[in-house]
């Protein structure tokens, strides 16, 4: 089976999803707040997490499901509350996290899991990135002329491009961790499980059953 995708064709692509990937969101928020709180580690299973979310998307937006988002939507809903409801736990675990009895550059204790699940979720919970692919990517390819190699390689890409840019930001936020005071440190957990709590609290609010 051969691919139709030109050389151009994955470098543009991979330009754009860098670009796309680089903007201040959610998720990038998420990466770093992980990373700079929980160290290294962390952020980069939550940025694992978010690619996964992506590729979960890209395979149904190549694949041309339109039918099956229409019969899963209540599921989309599903998502969206269970996000809600582990963003606002995480959000209150950094508020209870007592950093003034860390030494300098010394990591919050935090399930690997946590971390994972956490960029997986803001990334599902997010539905219209399926509408979001589905018109990105006609840009770049037929998407009636896909096939399974053509598949993987725009996966590969994905992986590469946005995990990549997930990653820097994760090792960007580990490294700012390990030069800020206690201080700043109660303070950063603060402001980040006041977003994260917002960000549940705006997903269950645009909820739709």
């Amino acid at each position: 089976m051969q691919s139709t995708i030109t050389l151009g064709n994955v470098l543009a692509l991979f330009g754009a999803m860098v670009v796309l990937a680089s903007i201040p969101s959610v998720s990038v928020l998420a990466v770093s707040t992980r990373a700079a709180t929980s160290g290294l580690i962390h952020g980069a299973l939550t940025a694992l997490g978010v690619v996964l979310g992506d590729v979960i998307f890209i395979l149904i937006a190549i694949l041309g499901l339109s039918l099956l988002i229409e019969a899963i939507g209540p599921f989309f809903v599903l998502i969206k509350y269970l996000g809600a409801a582990y963003l606002i736990l995480i959000g209150v675990q950094l508020f209870r996290s007592k950093p003034v009895s860390l030494e300098l550059g010394e990591a919050i204790p935090s399930s690997h899991l946590s971390s994972f699940l956490t960029g997986l979720l803001i990334t599902l919970a997010d539905q219209k990135a399926i509408f979001f692919y589905l018109g990105f990517f006609p840009a770049f390819l037929d998407l009636s002329k896909v096939s399974y190699v053509d598949a993987g390689i725009i996966i590969a890409t994905a992986i590469l491009s946005v995990g990549g840019v997930k990653l820097g930001y994760a090792i960007l936020a580990d490294r700012a961790r390990l030069l800020v005071s206690v201080k700043v440190r109660r303070s950063l957990n603060w402001l980040a499980g006041s977003v994260m709590i917002a960000v549940g609290i705006v997903l269950v609010a645009t909820a739709r059953v």
